[in-house]
């Protein structure tokens, strides 16, 4: 079901950005930034949940939302690439979350329109706290980027390295193109030139260099990964796996 792929999107995406971010949790560089990158995991985590408690309803085999989150295997996750990568250093984290928060920031706006009442709660609702994300990691890219020599250079560093993953969010698949269709889904190529615009201008303020390349990595979405997904899911699905139905 086509519906059922793009919730499972969007709560798989949501999903594994936050659990990446969870990584961090006593290993920040300092105690206000573990607690930071600690509370918008929960946050991802909190809407992940949301959207498979929805994607649960539609689909009305009796999952819940732990068997979606925990028994589907590494080609049943759509997420796109970029929310898999390795965290990296505290400049590589920040870099990732910028991208994906100046998208994020711009694809819940939209959803927000929704012939879907529940998306657009989700959205809704979920807005508030991307809101301080994007706020969150774009104060960190101007102050990496507009610091020290060694600081402006690893994020630097970060963002040419990230960029290649940037491109699919933006690039829509042919369940997006569907739902766009149905006036479910959100026109990715309508929020591009946003997301681009947006970018721009939080580099130049942070007096970095934005990449010019066009040759972009995808695949994601439509359940090809890289190997970082498969360890992913190995550490989060292990419990469940190991000791099916159990409960606390």
């Amino acid at each position: 079901m086509t519906k059922l792929k793009y919730i499972l999107q969007l709560a798989d995406t949501a999903l594994i950005l936050g659990h990446r971010l969870s990584e961090w949790t006593g290993h920040g560089p300092i105690l206000e930034q573990d607690m930071a990158l600690t509370n918008i995991a929960l946050d991802l985590v909190g809407q992940a949940r949301s959207l498979y408690q929805h994607a649960a309803e539609v689909e009305g085999k009796g999952r819940t939302e732990d068997d979606l989150a925990y028994l589907r295997t590494t080609t049943d996750f759509l997420n796109p690439l970029i929310v898999e990568i390795p965290n990296g250093n505290f400049g590589d984290t920040i870099a990732r979350q910028f991208f994906f928060d100046v998208y994020n920031h711009t694809f819940y706006t939209e959803l927000q329109k929704s012939k879907d009442a529940t998306l657009s709660a989700i959205a809704e609702k979920s807005l508030k706290e991307v809101k301080y994300h994007l706020r969150y990691s774009s104060d960190w890219m101007r102050r990496l980027g507009d610091g020290t020599e060694e600081s402006h250079q690893k994020i630097q560093t970060a963002v040419d390295s990230i960029w290649m993953y940037t491109g699919e969010l933006t690039t829509m698949n042919e369940v997006e193109k569907e739902m766009l269709s149905e006036g479910i889904g959100v026109n990715l190529e309508s929020i591009k030139p946003i997301w681009t615009e947006k970018v721009k201008a939080v580099l130049a303020e942070a007096t970095l260099t934005m990449p010019e390349s066009t040759w972009m990595q995808s695949g994601g979405k439509d359940g090809k990964h890289t190997e970082h997904l498969g360890f992913i899911l190995a550490e989060m699905q292990h419990l469940q796996r190991t000791h099916p139905g159990a409960t606390w």
